[in-house]
Parts: C-alpha cells; sequence; structure tokens
C-alpha cells in the first residue's frame, strides 16, 4: 500500500524530472504535502527505501544560521535517489509498471483477498474472484461502467510484456527455426510485435476474446483472432502462453 501511495503521490516522477536525489524537505515541497503528513510521509519513505524502491544517501549542508564563512557549520541531510525497481514505475517511460500497481491495489481485488480464507475453507467451484465479487473477473471487465478498468488492465498487460525484450535478448534460440507462433491470451499484440521486430519471418498470430480484440489491425505477418482458448487454437509451430493459465481458479 506504501508503494502504490508512492504511485498516486507521484514520489518517483517527481524525483525522476528533478534529475537528481532530492531531500525530504525538496520531496514535499514538490508535493504540496499538508505539513501535518510530514512525519508519516518520512516513514512511507523510510520502508519504501528498506524494500529497494528508494537509495538513501547524505550530504552536507550548511547550516543556514552560520555568522562567520570560516566558522560555518555543516549538518548532514538524507537525500532519496530512485533504484532500479522504482525506474519501472516512470510514467512516460517504457516499460512502465504503475498500472500493474493500480490494477493490483483495485478495491474488488482487495476484496477478494480478503475473502481467500473463506474460499479456500469451503467448497465452491466458482473462481476467488467470482466468489468474492458477484461476477466473473472478465464480466466486470467487460461493462460498459467500467470501460476505464478494461483500459488499465490491456495497459498493464501491454507493460508487463514488454520485459519480453529481455527474454529475446538473451533467449532468443528459443524462436529460432520457428515459422509461426499463436500468442494465446495475446491483448493488443505487444509480445508478438515484439517477436516480429527480432524475427520478421515468422506468422504471428495473436487470440484473445473478441472484445479483446475487435478493433486492432493486423500486418502482414501479424493477425488476430478473436476466440476462446478452451475451445480451438489456431494452428502454428509453436504456442506462447505468457498469462493464459496463471491464475486460473482464482480470477
Amino acid at each position: 500500500m506504501a508503494l502504490k501511495s508512492a504511485v498516486e503521490l507521484g514520489v518517483i516522477d517527481v524525483i525522476h524530472k528533478h534529475g537528481k536525489p532530492m531531500t525530504l524537505s525538496e520531496l514535499v515541497s514538490s508535493l504540496k504535502l499538508h505539513p501535518s503528513k510530514v512525519s508519516v510521509f518520512y516513514r512511507f519513505m523510510r520502508l519504501l527505501t528498506h524494500n529497494g524502491f528508494f537509495a538513501k544517501t547524505t550530504v552536507l549542508k550548511a547550516k543556514e544560521d552560520g555568522d562567520d564563512e570560516e566558522d560555518e557549520e555543516v549538518e548532514e541531510e538524507t537525500t532519496y535517489a530512485l533504484t532500479p525497481p522504482s525506474m519501472l514505475l516512470i510514467n512516460g517511460e517504457s516499460p512502465c509498471f504503475t498500472t500493474i500497481i493500480n490494477g493490483l491495489f483495485h478495491p474488488s481485488v482487495m476484496d477478494m483477498w480478503h475473502s481467500s480464507k473463506k474460499w479456500f475453507g469451503e467448497e465452491n467451484e466458482q473462481a476467488l474472484y467470482e466468489s468474492a465479487n458477484g461476477e466473473t473477473f472478465f464480466n466486470f471487465l467487460n461493462k460498459d461502467s467500467e470501460a476505464y478498468i478494461l483500459s488499465m488492465f490491456q495497459e498493464a498487460m501491454a507493460a508487463d510484456s514488454q520485459m519480453m525484450k529481455f527474454a529475446l535478448k538473451d533467449c532468443n534460440h528459443v524462436f529460432e527455426g520457428l515459422e509461426s507462433l499463436v500468442d494465446v491470451a495475446g491483448g493488443t499484440g505487444v509480445v508478438s510485435k515484439l517477436i516480429l521486430e527480432a524475427f520478421p519471418h515468422i506468422k504471428c498470430t495473436v487470440l484473445d476474446q473478441p472484445q479483446v480484440v475487435a478493433n486492432l489491425c493486423g500486418t502482414q505477418n501479424l493477425n488476430f483472432v478473436g476466440g476462446d482458448m478452451f475451445k480451438s487454437i489456431p494452428p502454428a509451430d509453436a504456442v506462447l502462453l505468457k498469462f493464459g493459465t496463471l491464475d486460473f481458479g482464482v480470477w
């Protein structure tokens, strides 16, 4: 929750735009925090620093009440810098995982986890999310009134898919020799597009729910197909499953 608060407050973006580590007072001023909340914000920063999202350094600063420059006193002041994990949460950069953080802490998701003890202790064929919220996760996503949630979910999946760049860099031999590939639950096709950048000869098919791919345009080697993975999967040399089977039983 502290990380979600940091994301919502814009702490990471402020430090990034500042271009160098910032003191607590500089952060409080830039974020326009109420003076009564400074001590709480300090504890948030300590917690997130302990968990590796910020790096703490100490700088020497001249005291403002020094009368003589030769006898000028200095004091230590703590500054906060970004770390590799927090650099993945800078808005406007790629990849950026802020949408994943926001999605993980959505009220309906929190309700799901809060009801997990009851769910594990009873015979229930419903997935955990449906048991807690009265509807399946994907029905919730597809409601017109929750269009912004579907957009956030798609952005989160697209952001996570950017990590495929590292897999392609270090494990590109996995795709050598393939002529065709189907990306099951491939969303907007971010992963397939990255694969095509490295292997432009592969014919990629993205399979996802009809409403997900309805307005997406393919290319010569990229095709979008709406369907149900439990009923039919287009034929290909290889099937790619990234998140397609990860959370069945939960969502």
